[in-house]
């Protein structure tokens, strides 16, 4: 298997703006290759401060396995458009309307896959529409607000951007060290001027909507788990952003599959992309056997 430059498609992916009935989205879309076996399209929802070059290493796993994946910029994110002052448009309900609407673009139903941010996203999506799902994986993404420790970043990350310009503002996280997730750049593939890049494409309303809802999201555990859809918790081994125990717990809690990537913490996809490719395949795998 090749190795991807970093923030640069793998061979035969496509980066392209996918049109839909609420706009244009920017994806990068990697088609499974002659001569394997089609076994679905899989969805890919990054997490805050994240962007679709977050899975850029689950791709070529993943398509040789028969998945077509479709990594997605959502609304106002690093490369798709949207508003820099309304937070109102980067509200969960709408958020979740997006992904509904990329789903449709793409021939639904689909295997939905959101990491920590993303997640939360693709619950609520699944939660207003689950026809348009195949299934539902959760990577690193927890059941309800974010860990005391990570508020505390995303409320620092959140009054510098009131006050602050977005090149303003990746200076003072530099300085105070890159956090994994939230209050600052995610964790990424490629240098620091890259991250800045992608840092500066992210819409300001839309870093400091994504912050409030990370700190106040309700727990609908029990409202998913009444949803009848295959459920999946990946993450890896140690997480501070949502401890491991407590995504063990939601994980009984909706019946799902559990796996637990080792020598992973929150970001299993770009720190162990090919076991957490093998078990994403596996469990989409198990399901089409169960059919």
């Amino acid at each position: 298997m090749t190795t991807p430059t970093p923030l640069t498609p793998p061979p035969g992916a496509r980066a392209y703006p996918l049109r839909t009935a609420r706009g244009d989205f920017a994806v990068v879309d990697c088609p499974v290759p002659d001569g394997v076996e089609r076994r679905g399209v899989v969805v890919l929802l990054p997490g805050f401060t994240g962007s679709k070059e977050d899975f850029t290493l689950l791709h070529e796993p993943l398509t040789a396995r028969g998945y077509r994946t479709v990594a997605v910029d959502g609304r106002g994110q690093y490369e798709s458009d949207g508003p820099a002052d309304d937070e109102s448009a980067y509200a969960q309900g709408e958020l979740a309307r997006d992904v509904l609407a990329q789903a449709a673009a793409l021939d639904a139903p689909v295997h939905l896959v959101g990491h920590s941010f993303g997640g939360q996203v693709a619950r609520a999506a699944a939660l207003l529409d689950h026809s348009s799902f195949r299934s539902l994986t959760l990577v690193a993404s927890g059941p309800a607000r974010i860990s005391v420790s990570q508020e505390q970043r995303v409320k620092l990350l959140r009054d510098a951007l009131a006050g602050m310009t977005m090149p303003e503002v990746w200076e003072a996280i530099l300085a105070m060290g890159p956090p994994e997730e939230v209050g600052g750049p995610a964790r990424g593939l490629g240098g620091l001027e890259q991250l800045r890049r992608r840092w500066l494409g992210n819409k300001p309303a839309q870093l400091a909507a994504a912050g409030r809802q990370l700190c106040a999201e309700p727990d609908r555990v029990a409202e998913l788990a009444a949803v009848p859809l295959p459920f999946h918790v990946l993450s890896g081994e140690k997480d501070v952003t949502w401890p491991v125990p407590v995504l063990d717990e939601m994980a009984q809690r909706l019946r799902a599959r559990r796996t637990v990537v080792p020598g992973a913490e929150h970001s299993p996809n770009i720190e162990r992309p090919l076991p957490t490719a093998e078990a994403l395949a596996d469990f989409w795998d198990g399901l089409a056997k169960r059919d």
